[in-house]
């Protein structure tokens, strides 16, 4: 079995008017996250990033506006995800990204993945959130200037 480099991106998709993509977990029905997913050896996190777009949602980062927010978070892993990591593993640090988009698209979801999507206004998709980290990236995106 190939472990996980604890090594993750996280990365929020939303609209200028500060909409949010929100994912439920098929592994956890009622867990909601933006888009996450442990890097690959030899990948940069921008790499990681556009990546864990596609696979999770068929978007194309590169046709949007993908932005580093440069800060990370280092959290215990869940013991739930535990295995998936070599035994002496506890920790993981998350990079953490946002992805601008015109408006609420139409996702393709990873059915191994997730089981349903929803575009929420940011402070109702915070709130919906299991991740800690993820609810305060998605609270940081209120005080981002965002072009529109």
């Amino acid at each position: 079995m190939l472990f996980k480099i604890p090594v993750s991106v996280l990365v929020v998709i939303h609209t200028p008017d500060r909409q949010v993509l929100l994912l439920e977990r098929a592994d956890h029905p009622g867990w909601w996250q933006s888009v996450t997913g442990s890097q690959n050896p030899g990948e940069s996190l921008a790499e990681t990033a556009v990546r864990e777009v596609r696979e999770e949602t068929g978007l194309d980062a590169h046709a949007y506006k993908l932005e580093d927010w440069g800060y990370s978070n280092r959290y215990e892993i869940y013991e739930c995800y535990r295995h998936r990591y070599p035994a002496d593993v506890t920790h993981n640090t998350e990079h953490v990204f946002g992805l601008q988009v015109p408006s609420p698209l139409p996702v393709t979801l990873a059915p191994r993945e997730h089981l349903s999507c929803r575009w929420l206004p940011a402070e109702e998709a915070a709130g919906k959130c299991f991740s800690p980290s993820n609810a305060e990236a998605i609270r940081k995106l209120a005080k981002r200037n965002i072009p529109g």
